[in-house]
């Protein structure tokens, strides 16, 4: 819990304890939930608010569209296209060049 260890944690109790007696801990500790519960309320007030909004302006619609277009996957379709046809374009060209020269030394093989 934050980073803070139990003995951590009993040192900061006893701490609070003596500076402001056990009659005030309690009470302390109600008006501390009580603001964040306030805070936990505001922050989905306006996380509903900022949502409201971009449904209402069509942000949403164009945010789910481009999450089903899935741009990335088209990016890396090309990348791999990319990648794997010059391969194949040098294999297909290395295969030329080798019945290129099958043929041009064919001949001579034959004569010796």
């Amino acid at each position: 819990m934050f980073g803070i260890g139990g003995g951590e944690f009993f040192f900061i109790l006893l701490v609070i304890l003596m500076l402001f007696g056990s009659d005030k801990v309690p009470e302390m500790a109600r008006t501390f939930a009580k603001f964040m519960t306030q805070v936990k309320n505001a922050t989905n007030d306006i996380k509903y608010e900022i949502t409201k909004s971009a449904e209402d302006s069509g942000i949403k619609k164009e945010i789910d569209g481009v999450i089903e277009a899935n741009p990335l996957k088209e990016i890396q379709q090309e990348v791999v296209d990319t990648v794997e046809n010059p391969l194949s374009d040098l294999q297909q060209e290395v295969e030329k060049q080798k019945e290129d020269i099958e043929n041009l030394t064919g001949p001579i093989k034959r004569q010796l």
